[in-house]
């Protein structure tokens, strides 16, 4: 194999083929033919892709492989590395859109002389778009050499699309594959931060004012994610520590923005102990800086000019940040900041949050939910300052914005068993990273921002307020905005809270009519392990039902016993694409709620069906069956939880209609004596072994006679388990609406 052939994972293999990981390995295992690995480790194997290929093509394989696939294998196997690989295609690819007369005379030469005549090409586009000292390095003709292939497929790539989409690709996809590399911020928080400094795109917006095309600096810059939300008649400045990211978010946003007279400035560096930019006077900024950095610079910046608020203790990284962003703004100008929420109550940190108030540099400081951005585990904060300058209130005032309790109540079922109580929604869990409601939070955040930016003072109970900025000032200056936010109606006021009694007493009044009678005295005891002998309306008394297992049941026919697999991710039922099965969990089937999982989302560029396994998918009338637990529990499946697949740890039964009844089933499947026959404790969770449930064998006219009386058991119990409910949340919102005034005593 050449020295610079591109090299392949088992996982791209699948990618080429349009198939899992699994049918690889065992294509691995069953043709001898099939190329041997030539790098990586014994458990991660890498193979040369153009072996691959030819094997694929010979097998009837690789019928067609869609063009950005074969690139991006290319481009991720290359020996230099990806990182190396995507500077030099995004070089071609800003000469390709920049002068593509002279790429397309340039590629007419061989290999050998299309790497003689490309550094001088590339050194004159990459200038006139990004200045002279740019940071992406360009390589001498022997350098080039190697990527001359890979270079060719880019252009062709960009020919199908266009420069900007294919380089989005590529660089979408080296971020996924490295997660743990990058800090990569989602584009809707960057497009909220844009729109809050005033300088985001969209006809949305409100119209810029007349002028000068804005000048938006991101000191921390990383990926380029939060630039990228500018629009592109912006002139963009740009810092990033690490120089090869520094070069791939020079090509980025380059690409990005294509007009010709837009300026893309990105240097390399430490923004705090080299600042690559000290002259500049930006109209906004925007940034996602590092957190928690103890080796900020401390130690030799004590007299730095640019800590005007105070010098920033060694623990308060990002105070240094938010200082070192108000000294690049214009007077007027907005930062706006991802902080962590501890920056907003650190008593290390107190001073400079009590300068930065007095002097009317923080304007507003909101929570956002937790998995707005990484690390997706906190609920962040966003900072918005100004520069102080001329038209300065004399009594300088801050917004608190909770955008966490608007996320909590959108995500909220709006009815239906476990329902909250409007209002009580901010008490709940966070939605989470797969399901936030962007639309929400970004339409609270901007309106309760431009309302107050105009003069006004928004309050929402429980979202928003403005506060004078002499109440901040105590002893703490805590601005973590729930500690300031006035609690929420209770329940929504009191007509709410009527609405809740009537349901609840609408559910007491069903759980009575559903009941169960007392039950009939048997005349006969009934004989060890068999169930409570009928009345004389019902079946034998005292005698000893005939047994069977489900075991038995599926092998006879009788029924069909799935097990799921679905990996579900938490969220809501949207989260997976178009046409995509919601997930039935574990914990659905334990509340009796719908399916509220969602299987995860294809990693970028996976073909749909590449997954190595169908999703079992729930029918009505199907029972299903939690494998681990305490307990056993049975749920029939009705037309709500229809065409849901089936997560791990749970055991679907679909019985055969002629033999038997669901309901009779489900119900005796929950009998204590099946929970002992069947479980297993030999790990600290009890696992259910699901053929060894046993039921009787019945006539199905008997069965269904029962499974009559087992679905009203089931009305009943989710009767109990909504007015339980419904009775907490009530008296929840009248101690809080008692203790606010909300509600006033009868």
């Amino acid at each position: 194999m050449p020295d610079n052939a591109a090299e392949v994972t088992a996982a791209g293999i699948a990618r080429l083929a349009g198939v899992g990981r699994a049918a690889v390995s065992n294509w691995r295992r069953r043709h001898p033919n099939f190329p041997k690995p030539v790098g990586g480790t014994e458990t991660s194997p890498t193979f040369a892709l153009g072996e691959v290929e030819q094997w694929l093509r010979a097998q009837g394989k690789l019928a067609e492989v869609p063009l950005r696939e074969r690139v991006w294998q290319q481009l991720a196997g290359h020996p230099a590395g990806a990182a190396a690989a995507l500077g030099h295609v995004g070089a071609v690819l800003l000469l390709v859109r920049d002068r593509p007369a002279h790429w397309r005379q340039l590629s007419e030469a061989p290999d050998p002389g299309l790497a003689e005549l490309l550094p001088p090409s590339l050194t004159t586009v990459l200038t006139a778009r990004l200045g002279e000292d740019h940071p992406v390095p360009v390589a001498d003709p022997a350098g080039l050499r190697p990527f001359v292939p890979l270079l060719r497929q880019a252009a062709e790539l960009a020919a199908e699309s266009s420069p900007r989409e294919a380089y989005e690709f590529l660089i979408g996809r080296h971020l996924d594959a490295n997660p743990r590399q990058y800090t990569v911020t989602p584009p809707e928080l960057a497009e909220l931060m844009a729109a809050l400094a005033g300088v985001a795109g969209g006809a949305e917006e409100p119209a810029p004012a007349a002028g000068p095309a804005p000048t938006v600096l991101d000191p921390a810059s990383g990926t380029g994610g939060l630039l990228s939300a500018v629009p592109a008649a912006a002139t963009l400045y740009a810092q990033e520590l690490d120089r090869e990211l520094a070069a791939l978010t020079a090509l980025r946003l380059a690409l990005a923005h294509d007009a010709q007279g837009a300026r893309v400035r990105v240097h390399g560096g430490d923004s705090l102990r080299a600042d690559a930019l000290p002259q500049l006077t930006a109209d906004a900024v925007v940034s996602h800086p590092p957190f928690n950095e103890r080796n900020w610079g401390h130690d030799e910046l004590a007299y730095d000019p640019r800590w005007e608020y105070g010098f920033p203790a060694r623990t308060e990284s990002e105070l240094a940040w938010v200082q070192h962003a108000l000294a690049h703004v214009r007077d007027g100008g907005t930062a706006v900041l991802v902080m962590p929420p501890a920056v907003a109550s650190r008593r290390s940190g107190r001073r400079i949050r009590a300068d930065l108030l007095r002097r009317g540099a923080l304007r507003a400081v909101v929570a956002l939910p937790a998995g707005a951005a990484p690390p997706y585990g906190i609920p962040l904060h966003l900072w918005v300052l100004r520069r102080p300058g001329a038209g300065q209130p004399a009594a300088p005032q801050l917004l608190l914005v909770d955008a966490a309790a608007a996320a909590a109540s959108a995500a909220a079922p709006a009815d239906g068993p476990g329902a909250p109580v409007p209002g009580y929604a901010a008490a709940a869990a966070s939605p989470g990273r797969d399901k936030l409601p962007w639309q929400t939070v970004r339409d609270t955040v901007l309106d309760a921002w431009r309302a107050f930016d105009r003069g006004g003072s928004p309050e929402r109970p429980g979202v928003s307020r403005v506060l004078p900025v002499i109440e901040l000032l105590d002893d703490d200056v805590d601005l973590a905005p729930a500690r300031h936010l006035p609690p929420p109606a209770a329940g929504g006021g009191a007509d709410e809270l009527a609405a809740v009694r009537d349901r609840l007493t609408a559910t007491l009044a069903r759980t009575v009519e559903l009941t169960p009678v007392a039950p009939a005295v048997p005349q006969a005891p009934a004989a060890p392990g068999a169930p409570a002998a009928e009345s004389a309306a019902g079946g034998p008394q005292g005698a000893r039902w005939p047994m069977t297992t489900v075991g038995e049941l599926a092998r006879a026919g009788a029924l069909v016993l799935r097990t799921g697999g679905a990996a579900a991710t938490a969220g809501t039922t949207a989260g997976a694409g178009p046409g995509a099965p919601p997930v039935l969990t574990e914990t659905d089937v334990l509340a009796g709620t719908g399916p509220t999982g969602t299987l995860p989302a294809p990693a970028a560029g996976e073909r749909a069906g590449a997954a190595a396994e169908e999703p079992v998918l729930t029918e009505p009338g199907d029972v299903v069956v939690p494998l681990i637990g305490g307990g056993t529990v049975a749920r029939v499946v009705d037309e709500a939880a229809a065409g849901a697949a089936l997560a791990r740890n749970l055991c679907l039964l679909r019985p055969d209609p002629e033999a038997l009844d669901p309901w009779f089933l489900a119900g005796y499947l929950r009998g204590g004596a099946n929970q002992r026959q069947a479980s297993s404790y030999a790990s600290t969770a009890t696992r259910l072994d699901v053929r060894r449930l046993r039921l009787p064998r019945l006539p199905l006219t008997d069965q269904r006679r029962y499974g009559e009386h087992y679905r009203t058991l089931a009305s009943f119990e989710e009767a109990l388990r909504l007015a339980g409910r419904l009775g907490e949340q009530l008296v929840r919102g009248l101690y809080d609406g008692l203790a606010d005034g909300t509600v006033q005593p009868h």
